[in-house]
């Protein structure tokens, strides 16, 4: 395993993002059509926060209500805004911020993603995921 690779490697370039003037509604098709877990919230290119999918589920209470959870689940996020759930005090990485500095904070914090961002830009994201795929690149 190489020492020293940067994030920039193994991070997700092509992002799928949300605007602060979205919607849950619209946050939860881009988590299933997307097949993810977390998406930047930005402003231009400019991060604002992070919604991940674990943030819906801690307000959507529909398997506990209704059988009829997308109904259920629209009336719930109709409550909310973007921003009213999304986690505000991102931690970031650099581009060049090594795999090694990455898995260390991931390893040690209760996230699993981290926006890479240079010179106040989002760049690209990385998940534990990335991770897990690399070292297992590596190690066979």
């Amino acid at each position: 395993m190489k020492i020293g690779v940067p994030v920039s490697k193994i991070m997700t370039k092509n992002l799928v993002t949300l605007s602060t003037k979205d919607d849950l509604v619209t946050a939860e098709r881009l988590f299933k059509k997307h097949h993810i877990r977390h998406i930047p919230v930005v402003e231009g290119k400019n991060i604002k926060g992070i919604l991940s999918h674990t943030d819906l589920m801690r307000i959507s209470f529909a398997d506990a209500i209704d059988e009829h959870e997308e109904v259920v689940d629209t009336i719930v996020y109709n409550m909310f805004t973007i921003p009213q759930v999304m986690v505000h005090d991102v931690v970031s990485v650099k581009s060049d911020a090594t795999i090694k500095d990455v898995a260390e904070i991931l390893s040690k914090r209760e996230f699993h993603a981290l926006p890479v961002v240079d010179d106040g830009k989002l760049k690209g994201i990385v998940t534990t995921t990335d991770l897990i795929r690399y070292f297992l690149k590596s190690i066979f």
